[in-house]
């Protein structure tokens, strides 16, 4: 079964049959949010779906996982800091990988998994390799969308020109067009149905009434410093993956991830599963059909290790 394609008027994950929202407070004093859906039918055991959004994104891209994937598994979605419910820094210089991955540490302690598998997504794939460092022990698969241990400057420098940009929007229709012909050449085939849940997942009605974006713009300022992300050794942290089920999703139009990058993965770690989604550019959401039914036969991989 394809993953269900996220509706442009469905409510956020937490307004959803089985969501709930979920918090704990760091040593900074910023509050986390996860949004977790955990139905009575998944197996006592079976580790949980960590799942982790790209640099300006939050736990809402998630949503359309419940209806597929559900029934089955454990589904955890985190806001980093600084973004949808969770709180804003008052440092900006703790936007940086290292305080998000002591962040995700917290929500599993709180959320109390033992075992689980990161579905990251362009920098929450970076994290997932990352989380090697501190819970290996707990993983129990990968899933890497659109990103690897090398980034493409072309793709780097849009990224970081991008991130924190205003927007302002008298409604989520004007919102959705003003996204579509930002983003036209990463989702070509789209409408304006696509474009407005888009806007619902990465936007909010702001104070006034208009629509902003969810997150702090910024998080853009230590992204932008230089050598910002210095001794972060990405190709020693992916193969530190040797031993566990990994799936790599790469966007055929990606400006992000090469596919000399992926394949170079595929050299260095014997057993992982190379994907290419088709036409669509850095990040594919999940709900394309190839993307959703690589990360389901990927998914059916690890149950039936279970056995």
């Amino acid at each position: 079964m394809a993953l269900a394609a996220p509706s442009a008027l469905s409510p956020r994950p937490e307004q959803r049959p089985g969501w709930q929202k979920l918090y704990a407070i760091t040593g900074d004093s910023v509050r986390l949010c996860w949004r977790e859906h955990h139905d009575a039918r998944v197996p006592p055991g079976r580790p949980a779906l960590l799942c982790l959004a790209g640099l300006t994104r939050n736990g809402a891209d998630f949503a359309h996982f419940a209806e597929s994937l559900g029934a089955d598994w454990r589904i955890i979605a985190p806001d980093l800091r600084g973004r949808g419910e969770s709180g804003w820094a008052r440092d900006s210089l703790t936007y940086l990988p290292l305080t998000y991955l002591r962040d995700l540490s917290l929500v599993l302690d709180a959320a109390g998994v033992d075992r689980f598998v990161a579905i990251g997504s362009s920098m929450g794939g970076l994290l997932a390799l990352r989380m090697t460092t501190a819970h290996r022990a707990r993983m129990a698969g990968v899933v890497l969308n659109d990103i690897g241990p090398a980034i493409e400057p072309a793709g780097l420098k849009r990224l970081q020109a991008n991130v924190g940009r205003g927007g302002n929007w008298m409604t989520w229709v004007h919102a959705a067009r003003d996204l579509g012909v930002r983003n036209a050449a990463i989702h070509p085939d789209w409408g304006l149905h696509e474009w407005l849940a888009f806007a619902k997942r990465l936007c909010r009605v702001g104070p006034q009434g208009r629509i902003i974006f969810d997150y702090d713009p910024r998080i853009a300022e230590p992204f932008r410093l230089p050598h910002g992300d210095a001794g972060a050794d990405d190709w020693a942290a992916f193969d530190s993956l040797a031993g566990l089920p990994v799936l790599s999703l790469r966007a055929a139009l990606s400006d992000v991830f090469s596919a000399a990058t992926q394949a170079e993965m595929q050299r260095r770690l014997a057993g992982l599963t190379a994907v290419t989604v088709p036409g669509v550019g850095h990040a594919p959401t999940l709900a394309e059909p190839v993307a959703a039914a690589a990360l389901r036969d990927f998914l059916d991989v690890i149950k039936r290790g279970e056995a």
